[in-house]
C-alpha cells in the first residue's frame, strides 16, 4: 500500500526542487534591463491617467517573458516604453548598463535600431515581395545583407517551401511566422511583441508559438510578449501580470517542453 503522507513529501519535495533550479538558472544569467519605478502619465482634460504607475522589474539574457492583463492594463505601454516608442515620465530605464535615450527621437530610433526587434499583430508584410524579399529587406535595410541567412531563418519557421510565394497566397499563421523570420533577420538583443497571435485560432497560435521559441531559443534572443490570453503562458519561462498600470505579480515558469 503507498503511503499518502510519503507521497505527499516527495511531491512537495520535487516542486520545492523545481523552484530551487528556477531561482538558480535566473541567478546564472546576466541582466539585460532593469526599469525602476518607472512612470508613464498623460495629462488630460479630465485629470493624469497613469497609464504605468512606478512599474520596478528587471529583465535577464534568454528569458521569454509574457506581460499578462486585461486591456487597459497599461501592459502596451510598457511595451511602448521599453522599446523606446514612447518616453516615461518619471523613473530609470537602463539597457546593457546604459540609459535608454528619452524625449530625443533621433537617439530613441537609433537605439531601436540597433537592439530592439518586434513583432506587431497585423503582420506588416510587403505584400508585393515575396517571403524571402521580405527578410531581405530589412536585412539590407539593417545592413547585413544574407540571402543563405535569411533561408535559414525562413527554414527554422517551417516556411523554407514558401520562400518564392507572395504573402497573400499563404495563411494568416504563415504570414506571422513570416514576420518572426523578419523580426530576427537583424540579430536584436530583445524581440518584443503586441498581441502577436490576436487574429489566430488556438491551433495556428501554438504553432506560431512554437516557432518563436524554437527561433529565440537558436538565436539567443530575449523576448516579451504582451497578451491577454492565459494559454500562452505554457510558452514563457516568465510571467508578469499587471493591472491599473502596475505589476501585481511576477512568477517563474518551468518550460521545459520547450528548453
Amino acid at each position: 500500500m503507498v503511503n499518502l503522507n510519503t507521497t505527499v513529501f516527495c511531491k512537495l519535495r520535487i516542486i520545492k526542487w523545481n523552484q530551487y533550479a528556477l531561482r538558480l538558472e535566473r541567478v546564472n544569467m546576466d541582466k539585460l534591463l532593469k526599469m525602476e519605478n518607472l512612470e508613464r502619465h498623460y495629462e488630460t482634460p479630465a485629470g493624469v491617467v497613469k497609464a504605468l504607475d512606478g512599474v520596478t522589474f528587471e529583465i535577464l539574457e534568454g528569458e521569454r517573458v509574457i506581460l499578462l492583463g486585461p486591456s487597459g492594463s497599461g501592459k502596451t505601454t510598457l511595451l511602448n516604453c521599453l522599446s523606446a516608442l514612447d518616453s516615461p515620465t518619471g523613473g530609470s530605464y537602463s539597457f546593457l548598463d546604459a540609459q535608454v535615450p528619452r524625449n530625443n527621437s533621433e537617439k530613441m530610433t537609433s537605439f531601436r535600431r540597433e537592439n530592439i526587434g518586434y513583432v506587431f499583430q497585423f503582420f506588416n508584410l510587403l505584400q508585393d515581395l515575396t517571403v524571402l524579399e521580405n527578410i531581405l529587406l530589412i536585412q539590407e535595410l539593417s545592413g547585413n545583407k544574407d540571402p543563405q541567412r535569411a533561408k535559414e531563418l525562413l527554414k527554422l519557421v517551417g516556411l523554407d517551401a514558401e520562400i518564392n510565394r507572395f504573402p497573400g497566397e499563404i495563411s494568416g499563421g504563415q504570414q506571422q511566422r513570416v514576420a518572426i523570420a523578419r523580426s530576427i533577420a537583424k540579430r536584436p538583443t530583445l524581440l518584443l511583441g503586441d498581441e502577436l497571435t490576436g487574429n489566430l485560432d488556438t491551433e495556428t497560435s501554438n504553432k506560431v508559438m512554437e516557432a518563436l521559441v524554437s527561433a529565440c531559443m537558436q538565436e539567443n534572443i530575449t523576448s516579451v510578449f504582451v497578451t491577454h490570453d492565459e494559454g500562452l503562458v505554457k510558452y514563457a519561462t516568465r510571467v508578469i501580470r499587471i493591472d491599473s498600470g502596475k505589476i501585481v505579480s511576477d512568477q517563474s515558469i518551468n518550460s521545459n517542453s520547450f528548453k
